[in-house]
C-alpha cells in the first residue's frame, strides 16, 4: 500500500511514489543558544533558538544518527529503526535501516542501505523484485511527503531544517538526552515555512512536503545542547489514506564530528526495471 495526502491531485508525486515502491512506513500498515544549560531561566525567543538549531549543526559538520519511525493505526502499532551518519557540511548522509519482523510477514529481513543526498534517496536491498546488488533512486523532490516518511526514516538534515518553520515554542525546561543537558522545547513548525527558510540544497523536498500533506502544521519536541546543536527531535505526523495513520519521527544525533563517508552509486548499479508495490 502507497500513502498519499494532497491537497491537489497525486500527479508526478504520487507516481513516483508508487514507481519507487519506498514507502517502507505504508507497507507497514496494509537535542543551545540563548543561554548556558545550567542557567534554568527560558530564552528571550524561545522560537529564534529552535530555529536556529539547523545552523547550528552546519557548523559543527557532521555526527552519528539514529532514528525511529512508529506508526499507529487501526490498533496496530510498527516501528522502523535506523543508524548511521549526516554530514551536514556537505548535506550527505548514510543509514541502516530496520525493517521490523512483521512488516512483510517474515522473521529476518536484510537491512536497507539508504544514502540521503540533496533531492534523492537511494536505496539498496529494497526488495520487491529489485535484485540484490541493485540500487533504487528516488527524486525526493518528487514525492508527496518530501522524504520526511516515505524512506521509512526523516532525513536528519531535513528534520532539522524542518524547525525552520518553528512557532509557537515553548521553553519546557533542562533534561538530560544519553548523559547530556539539553533544553527541551515543545511548539509546532510550519512545512511551507520552513521549506521557505531552507537551505536550497533541501527546499525543494521540503516544498514538496508543503503541498502533498494536507496539514502544513506538525507538532515537535527538539532538545538543544549548550551550543545549540539538535540533540533529539521528535515530529508527528498525520495523514489519511482509509483512515487516520499517526507517524512519531524520532532523530537522535550524538558523536558530533565522526567522519562519514557517503559513496554514491555508479549509474550502472541503479535498478531501472519496474518495481512491485
Amino acid at each position: 500500500m502507497v500513502v498519499h495526502q494532497h491537497r491537489r491531485r497525486p500527479g508526478r508525486a504520487g507516481e513516483a511514489v508508487r514507481a519507487a515502491g519506498v514507502a517502507l512506513a505504508v507497507t507497514a500498515m496494509s537535542g543551545c543558544a540563548g543561554g548556558a544549560v545550567g542557567d534554568d531561566r527560558p530564552p528571550v525567543d524561545a522560537a529564534a533558538v529552535v530555529r536556529g538549531a539547523a545552523d547550528a549543526l552546519t557548523k559543527t559538520g557532521s555526527a552519528r544518527a539514529r532514528t525511529a519511525m512508529e506508526m499507529a493505526t487501526g490498533g496496530t502499532r510498527v516501528t522502523i529503526r535506523g543508524e548511521g551518519g549526516v554530514d551536514f557540511k556537505n548535506r550527505m548522509g548514510q543509514l541502516l535501516v530496520m525493517l521490523p519482523t512483521d512488516v512483510k510477514g517474515e522473521d529476518e529481513h536484510r537491512p536497507i542501505t539508504e544514502l540521503l543526498v540533496p533531492g534523492a534517496l537511494y536505496m539498496k536491498n529494497r526488495g520487491a523484485g529489485v535484485p540484490a546488488d541493485k540500487w533504487v533512486r528516488v527524486d525526493t523532490t518528487a514525492l508527496a511527503d518530501g522524504n520526511l516518511i516515505t524512506g521509512g526514516a526523516t532525513d536528519p538534515l531535513v528534520a532539522a531544517e524542518l524547525l525552520r518553520g518553528a512557532q509557537e515554542v515553548t521553553y519546557v525546561g533542562e533534561t538530560e538526552v544519553a548523559g547530556t543537558k539539553v533544553r527541551h522545547y515543545r511548539g509546532t513548525t510550519d512545512i511551507g515555512r520552513a521549506a521557505g527558510s531552507a537551505s536550497a540544497e533541501v527546499r525543494g523536498a521540503l516544498e514538496a512536503a508543503a503541498k502533498g500533506f494536507s496539514k502544513d502544521t506538525v507538532p515537535f519536541d527538539v532538545y538543544l545542547d549548550e551550543q545549540g546543536r539538535l540533540r533529539k527531535v521528535r515530529h508527528r505526523f498525520t495523514y489519511v489514506n482509509n483512515g487516520v495513520i499517526d507517524v512519531s519521527s524520532t532523530t537522535l544525533l550524538y558523536g558530533f564530528g565522526t567522519p562519514v563517508n557517503v559513496v554514491l552509486p555508479a549509474s550502472g548499479d541503479i535498478y531501472a526495471g519496474k518495481i512491485a508495490e
